[in-house]
């Protein structure tokens, strides 16, 4: 109940920041205006971008399947892709998409995928997905330097902070991996002494030993995993990196839509890359607001005054939105399956006991 009223919390704060967003950047322009130039976009361009949405997203539930299938677990790519879709709106809705894994954690579980595996999975996962960001922004840093000091020097700033938070939380997950015991040890550790000055509750301090135990011995599986399989950890990463480019891909779509040729594809995909760096790692639900600042500061050079807030709309309609809103309703569809399964259960199970009480009699 708890965690149902914050994810409530949370979808009200990403609405009251795409109402403020949206008001303040379009203040000085006419809604008419800007449906205006929204129609007049290529479908068949905007329609690729959609597409790239979609295909961005379904990475991961590729990237599942594959890691599930090299655990010699069998599940369907439907599954994997209903997991995926609930775990992005989640992520959307949460600050740095913290809420994501648990809840593709539990619908895994659901299914009858073990938390120890799934577990390892996502870990895997969110690994390779980090990674392959950083390393893509770095590689744009060293090798398309003139598109990057001509664009990207209004969010320097948080274009450092993005790197470093990046760095330090993948470092973190490393050191997780090489060091799981001694994390574990010193967390506990931490936890004690908060215990023993009466910082924290001894209910609450007893489950975060519990946790850590837990997050050990996850780590501990992962870790003896990349060593017994680096070649399938490859294989991820080349998925991972597939999955961010596909997300890339959008911002060029809408850029080609408007009839614009200018700038070529690698550039846009720099550019955006290098937003993505900028902003992820910020604490709040799906970067809302800074990405849309950051998004109209670095392009308006690119898609023009007139065209980059029509441009804006359209990305982050086909980048954000439309993956919200099928990741909301297939967490809904699913939802609703799950509990008329669980219902149908306990009516068999009643209509059991009742035949076993009948012939008793």
């Amino acid at each position: 109940m708890k965690s149902a009223r914050n994810y409530l919390i949370n979808i009200a704060l990403l609405a009251v920041i795409f109402f403020l967003t949206y008001r303040l950047m379009f203040a000085d322009t006419e809604f008419s205006e800007i449906m205006e130039i929204i129609r007049s976009a290529s479908p068949g361009w905007v329609a690729l971008g959609a597409l790239s949405a979609l295909l961005f997203v379904s990475c991961e539930g590729f990237a599942i399947q594959y890691m599930l299938h090299v655990m010699k677990l069998k599940i369907s790519t439907p599954a994997c892709l209903k997991y995926t879709f609930i775990g992005f709106f989640f992520s959307y809705i949460t600050p740095s998409s913290t809420g994501g894994q648990p809840a593709q954690m539990y619908y895994m579980k659901k299914d009858g995928i073990k938390i120890g595996h799934s577990a390892v999975i996502m870990l895997l996962i969110t690994i390779s997905y980090k990674v392959s960001l950083l390393a893509m922004g770095a590689l744009f840093l060293l090798f398309e330097q003139d598109v990057v000091q001509t664009y990207t020097s209004e969010i320097k700033g948080l274009l450092v902070l993005g790197f470093i938070l990046s760095g330090g939380l993948i470092a973190g997950l490393i050191l997780l991996l090489r060091k799981p015991v001694a994390v574990r040890d010193a967390g506990i550790k931490l936890v004690n002494r908060l215990s023993a000055k009466k910082l924290m509750r001894d209910q609450k301090a007893e489950r975060y030993r519990g946790k850590l135990n837990r997050i050990c011995d996850n780590y501990t599986a992962g870790a003896a995993y990349i060593k017994e399989n680096p070649k399938s950890i490859f294989v991820l990463f080349c998925i991972t990196t597939m999955e961010r480019l596909l997300l890339m891909v959008i911002t060029w779509t809408v850029y080609h839509s408007f009839g614009l040729s200018s700038a070529g594809f690698w550039e846009i995909i720099t550019i955006q890359t290098l937003i993505s760096v900028a902003v992820e790692m910020l604490p709040l639900p799906g970067a809302a607001g800074v990405t849309e600042w950051c998004f109209v500061l670095v392009f308006t050079e690119i898609f023009t005054q007139g065209l980059v807030k029509p441009a804006l709309l359209i990305t982050r309609g086909l980048s954000f939105y439309l993956v919200l809103i099928v990741g909301g309703l297939t967490t809904l569809v699913t939802h609703v399956m799950m509990l008329r399964r669980a219902g149908g259960i306990k009516a068999a199970k009643l209509a059991e006991q009742k035949e076993k009480e009948a012939e008793e009699q």
